[in-house]
C-alpha cells in the first residue's frame, strides 16, 4: 500500500479535508458570490468583512469560506459548534474576541448550524456583534428568516450559496486526481463519464462527491505497478445504485419525469410509483420531482379537485424539510393522489388561449369602469365611473363589462363534468345565463 505514503501525514485525513480550499482561487462554485466583480468577493478583497450568514445544503463550502475569508482578512478564526456549545462557551468564546480586540486583532467567530441555537443563546452573540468585538459568520441550512432571531440577523447580511453544478463538481474531482494532497502522486484511471456519474450522484455536494471519490479510488483494481483503474462495475458497487447511471441533464432523465407525468396523467398509481422510485432511487433531486409535481396538480387536475395541488405543495414542503430517503413516502401520498384524482386541464387550456390574446392584443386598454379612480384626475376622466360593487345585489353579480371591447364575449376557462369542476360548470352556465338576460334587458 504505497500510496498510503504519499500525503506526508495526511493520510489519516479523508480526501475531502485534504482538499479543503485555502484560497478564493481553489474554491469551487458560488460565482454569484465570488465571481470577478461579485459583492461577496469584493467585500472579502477591500476587507471590509461584516457579520454574515451563510445559508445553503450541505456540502457546498459554508464553513472552507469563513476559513478562507479569516485568512484573507488577517483574522483570528474560532469554529463553534451550535450542536456542543452552550452559553458558557458563548461567553468564553466572546472574552477571548475580546482580549483579541484589545490587541487590535480581528475575531471572526464561525458558528455551524447556527439555526440550532435557541434565543437565549442566539441573544448572547448580539450585543458582541453590536460594538464590533467579533465579526459573526453563520451558517445554517434552514432558512434564516425562520431560524434566526430577528435582532440578530437585521445586523448580518445574509449570503445564498447554491448547490454546485455538475460540471463544477466534475472538474473538483477531476483536481483531486491531479493535486499532490489527493491523488496526485498515483496514477488512477478513471473515465470522464464515470467522474460525471459521481457529480450527478452527489446532489451538488462537494463532501459527497470527493468521499465518492475516494471510494472508488480505494476500491479500484491495482496491477503490479500500483496503478489504479476503476472499473463502471467498481462504481456500482460503491454507490450501490444501478440506475444512478443515466445523465441527470440528459434523454433518459426527461424520459424518465415523462413517464412520471403521463402515467399520472392516465390514473395510474401502480406505474407511477414505479418511475418516481426510479427517479429517486437513481439520485434524482426530490425537490425537481416535488416541483413537477406541483405542475401537475393544477395542469392535469386543477380545480376537479382544488385539493391536489394542496397536497403537491405539502409534499414539497415535505421535501425541503427532512430530505432522503425519508421524503420519498411523501411524495408517494401526492403521486398516488394525484394519479387517483378526476382530471381535467381546463386551466391549461384556459391560460395559453387568454396568454395568446394578451400577446398579441397588448394595447386593449383596461375598460373605464374596472379601473380605480384614486385621484381628482383619474376621476375626472372617468375613471371607475358606473363601477357596481357585486356585493352590493341580491344574487352579487353584475352584467358589468370586465374584457376590452375586442375580447367581448370571449371564453377561456371552459369546465369539464370532471370532479368539483362539474358542479363549478353548472354555476358559470348559471352565471352566463343571468348575465346574457339582464344585458339583453339593458
Amino acid at each position: 500500500m504505497e500510496q498510503l505514503t504519499l500525503f506526508d501525514g495526511m493520510t489519516n485525513q479523508p480526501l475531502a479535508a485534504r482538499l479543503r480550499p485555502q484560497t478564493l482561487e481553489e474554491f469551487a462554485g458560488q460565482t454569484h458570490l465570488l465571481g470577478e466583480g461579485k459583492v461577496l468577493r469584493r467585500l472579502i478583497e477591500s476587507d471590509q468583512i461584516s457579520s454574515m450568514v451563510f445559508w445553503g445544503p450541505p456540502g457546498v463550502g459554508k464553513t472552507t469560506l469563513a476559513r478562507i475569508i479569516a485568512g484573507r482578512t488577517q483574522a483570528a478564526f474560532i469554529d463553534f459548534s451550535a450542536v456542543t456549545s452552550g452559553i458558557k462557551e458563548i461567553r468564553g468564546v466572546m472574552q477571548q474576541a475580546e482580549e483579541n480586540r484589545r490587541y487590535g486583532e480581528k475575531t471572526i467567530v464561525f458558528v455551524d448550524e447556527i439555526h440550532r441555537f435557541n434565543k437565549a443563546q442566539q441573544d448572547a452573540f448580539l450585543p458582541f456583534v453590536e460594538k464590533g468585538s467579533i465579526i459573526l459568520i453563520g451558517a445554517t441550512t434552514e432558512n434564516p428568516s425562520f431560524e434566526i432571531n430577528s435582532a440578530l440577523l437585521s445586523r448580518c447580511k445574509v449570503f445564498v450559496l447554491q448547490a454546485l453544478k455538475t460540471e463544477e463538481l466534475t472538474g473538483l474531482l477531476a483536481r483531486a486526481l491531479k493535486d499532490p494532497r489527493g491523488f496526485g502522486g498515483q496514477k488512477i484511471h478513471i473515465s470522464g463519464e464515470m467522474l460525471e456519474m459521481i457529480a450527478n450522484f452527489s446532489n451538488g455536494d462537494a463532501r459527497a462527491a470527493l468521499s465518492t471519490l475516494e471510494m472508488v479510488v480505494l476500491n479500484g483494481d491495482m496491477d503490479g505497478s500500483g496503478e489504479i483503474t476503476v472499473s463502471p462495475e467498481t462504481l456500482e458497487q460503491c454507490i450501490s445504485k444501478k440506475s444512478l447511471l443515466y445523465d441527470k441533464k440528459g434523454e433518459e432523465h426527461y424520459n424518465l419525469i415523462s413517464a412520471l407525468h403521463k402515467s399520472m396523467r392516465n390514473s395510474d398509481p401502480d406505474a407511477a410509483v414505479y418511475w418516481l422510485a426510479r427517479m429517486l432511487e437513481a439520485g434524482e433531486d426530490p425537490l425537481y420531482v416535488a416541483r413537477r409535481v406541483i405542475r401537475f396538480a393544477s395542469e392535469d387536475i386543477g380545480l376537479a379537485d382544488p385539493r391536489a395541488l394542496e397536497i403537491a405543495v405539502a409534499a414539497y414542503q415535505a421535501c425541503h424539510f427532512i430530505g432522503m430517503p425519508e421524503c420519498t413516502v411523501n411524495l408517494t401520498e401526492a403521486v398516488i393522489y394525484l394519479s387517483a384524482a378526476p382530471k381535467s386541464n381546463a386551466l391549461y387550456t384556459a391560460y395559453e388561449h387568454a396568454k395568446k390574446d394578451a400577446l398579441t392584443q397588448l394595447a386593449d386598454p383596461v375598460p373605464l369602469v374596472i379601473r380605480n379612480g384614486v385621484t381628482r384626475l383619474m376621476k375626472d376622466l372617468d375613471y371607475g365611473k358606473g363601477y357596481q360593487y357585486a356585493h352590493n345585489t341580491q344574487e352579487k353579480l353584475t352584467s358589468m363589462q370586465c374584457l376590452p371591447d375586442s375580447l367581448l364575449g370571449r371564453e377561456y376557462y371552459r369546465p369539464t363534468e370532471q370532479g368539483l369542476e362539474a358542479k363549478i360548470k353548472t354555476r358559470m352556465e348559471q352565471v352566463k345565463a343571468w348575465k346574457k338576460q339582464h344585458s339583453d334587458s339593458l
